[in-house]
């Protein structure tokens, strides 16, 4: 506890002045809009997730990067680029996840990306799969200044893991996840933040006890059950648990399957938040894996005439009026909260 308390100061004290003055702008601009119906926006993202490369080493089930099914370029983050975007909105972005699709840490400069974002005082995560953690590359990860490592662990035993992790091996993320709390200690750093995400599906639902005991035993500092995206949940999916806290869906009267997400005509992410592509592609959130619904490139003159441009507008105006109409919140499970 005493870990996610210091976890959640530091990306509070992430927010200074200018910071904090461009979240209430931007906050105020968000409740505007739900109540006139009409967007209203003012200020820059308080939160990015940007992606440093398409590659993946794995091939899991219901992710583009692993079924290698992007209609989208592929290919890796260049430094210009976020030299650049950094530049733009060191003043106003107080959080970057470096994590979109693939694995982050295939990317040959990810260290320097983190470096150079943390040297700015930003709030920095990402997400992986800890394959690539080997010793000298868990040094690098403390070293850094990465605020906060999410390690994707979605089964206790091998058997399980690699159910939903195509071509995996739970030792590796094991191994990876002790490298990086070992040197934290040598180090004497109290970053990144390590969590545990568990991604709950039926093939490991049973296991939800174990890798409890996994995470306190390897001494992880949080961890988190996330429920699981599927694409095809109409009919029914055999990955979607039931467990129904677990599951984004459930079965309605006629016995299809739905999600639970009302998909109220707002969305908080669509006000504070935006994901950017390796390719500088600037797309709503993360749920535009194929960046469907492209909104303009950073390298084409900035990210705030796209954030605050006309297409950009557009967009969060259709939302207001019928979110449901739009197909990639069809699936969401996110959205209806402040800052949740």
């Amino acid at each position: 506890m005493r870990a996610i308390l210091a976890d959640r100061l530091r990306l509070l004290f992430a927010l200074n002045i200018p910071r904090a003055f461009n979240a209430l702008v931007v906050l105020l601009g968000y409740y505007w809009s739900r109540l006139s119906s009409m967007p209203r926006h003012f200020g820059m993202p308080v939160a990015l997730a940007i992606e440093p490369t398409t590659a993946c080493n794995l091939g899991c089930p219901e992710c583009p990067s692993g079924l290698r099914k992007f209609s989208r370029p592929t290919g890796n983050l260049k430094l210009e680029l976020l030299e650049g975007l950094l530049q733009e909105t060191r003043n106003t972005t107080a959080y970057i996840t470096f994590y979109f699709q693939g694995e982050p840490f295939i990317h040959p400069g990810i260290f320097d990306m983190i470096r150079l974002a943390s040297s700015k005082g930003i709030y920095t995560a990402t997400s992986t799969n800890a394959h690539f953690l080997d010793s000298e590359r868990a040094k690098q990860v403390v070293l850094s200044g990465l605020s906060r490592l999410i390690i994707s662990i979605d089964g206790t035993t091998q058997e399980v893991y690699e159910q939903y992790r195509k071509g995996g091996e739970l030792d590796k993320v094991i191994k990876g996840t002790e490298e990086v709390l070992a040197w934290k200690k040598r180090l004497k750093s109290a970053t990144p933040h390590v969590i545990f995400q568990f991604l709950v599906v039926k093939p490991n639902q049973h296991q939800i006890p174990e890798v409890k005991r996994l995470a306190k035993d390897l001494g992880v500092d949080e961890l988190r059950f996330k429920t699981a995206q599927v694409y095809d949940f109409q009919n029914g999916n055999p990955l979607i648990p039931d467990i129904p806290e677990y599951s984004r869906y459930k079965q309605n009267k006629s016995g299809q399957w739905e999600i639970k997400n009302t998909l109220d005509n707002h969305c908080w992410k669509m006000w504070h938040s935006c994901v950017i592509t390796q390719n500088g592609e600037v797309v709503p959130c993360c749920f535009d894996k194929d960046a469907s619904h492209s909104l303009g490139n950073i390298s084409d003159g900035g990210l705030k005439a796209i954030w605050q441009g006309e297409k950009y507008r557009n967009f969060r105006a259709a939302l207001l009026r019928s979110r449901k109409e739009i197909d990639i919140c069809r699936n969401c499970s996110e959205g209806t909260k402040v800052w949740a």
